[in-house]
């Protein structure tokens, strides 16, 4: 059975899961950037850097979410949640300006010649790191899932490509073991590439929200309104906003001679069914019309 979140316990949630996940990406990177420079390899040093930037993602998210906790005010009668959107959105751009500072790296190290020392420290260092990002991945996906949050989920995207990027380090390291070392810089252009990647899902996906996507099924909105009594029809349906803060607007028809009280309490049975059954929704502005109004 899932658990619903009111808006509050939500974001304090959401707080503690990206506190958690702030530490141990910063325990990764310092592994992995420690060692990179000790031994030169660019690929661990990559990764290394990608996880540190796993750790500004989570600042990014913290703030946006203190700055979305605000309460609505003049300026912003709507309140202040898309701030997260916008988080999630600056985790999106520091991927791509991730990726174009490991393409650089790559690039100066292949230039150079330079040659990585590889030991069995290396391998291990990169298998631990690769377990506690998988772990933490799946966990703050999973969080972000059931809390609604885009910052999370954009977050746990950005973790997931650690794991990948990993794996690219692994195989270069293993290359210049076997005498190839030109594999190290090139497994860098991978890495470079999954984050890359990475940062167009993540920025697809918090374009749904700043371009107010409708949120839930029209259809199923209308079905529910239908099962108050006193509702005939039910059209002009619009959603938008955050996955756990829709806002709703929608008309419902009602007998020609229903008194202004009787539509007033209809339209308010209305939507607290709406946000019964859609726990993510924030606000519901129902509009009552004459059933025989065109």
């Amino acid at each position: 059975m899932s658990t619903v979140f009111t808006e509050d316990a939500a974001a304090r949630e959401t707080r503690r899961v990206l506190w958690v996940v702030l530490w141990l990406n910063l325990g990764v990177a310092a592994a992995k950037l420690i060692y990179g420079w000790m031994t030169g390899s660019v690929s661990m040093q990559a990764d290394g850097i990608h996880s540190s930037f796993d750790g500004m993602s989570n600042v990014i998210g913290l703030i946006g979410l203190w700055v979305a906790a605000h309460p609505p005010d003049a300026g912003h009668p709507y309140g202040h949640k898309k701030y997260e959107t916008f988080a999630a959105a600056g985790i999106g751009l520091l991927l791509f300006g991730t990726c174009l500072y490991i393409l650089r790296n790559s690039y100066l190290h292949w230039r150079e010649g330079v040659v990585p020392e590889v030991t069995r420290i290396s391998f291990a260092i990169m298998l631990g790191t690769m377990a506690v990002n998988w772990g933490v991945t799946t966990w703050e996906r999973r969080r972000g899932e059931a809390l609604g949050s885009e910052v999370l989920v954009a977050d746990s995207y950005h973790t997931a490509s650690d794991i990948l990027s990993s794996f690219a380090v692994l195989v270069g390291l293993a290359a210049v073991t076997a005498g190839y070392p030109l594999l190290d810089p090139i497994a860098g252009v991978v890495i470079a590439g999954f984050i890359g990647h990475t940062g167009v899902l993540v920025l697809r996906e918090t374009m749904q929200s700043l371009s107010d996507r409708a949120r839930i099924d029209a259809e199923a909105i209308r079905r529910v309104a239908l099962t108050v009594e006193g509702v005939r029809c039910c059209d002009n349906i619009r959603t938008r906003g955050m996955a756990r803060h829709v806002f709703m607007d929608l008309s419902i028809h009602v007998e020609p001679a229903m008194t202004i009280a009787r539509a007033h309490a209809v339209a308010h049975n209305v939507e607290d069914r709406l946000k019964q059954t859609f726990p993510g929704v924030a606000e519901v502005v129902v509009h009552v019309e004459p059933e025989d109004h065109g």
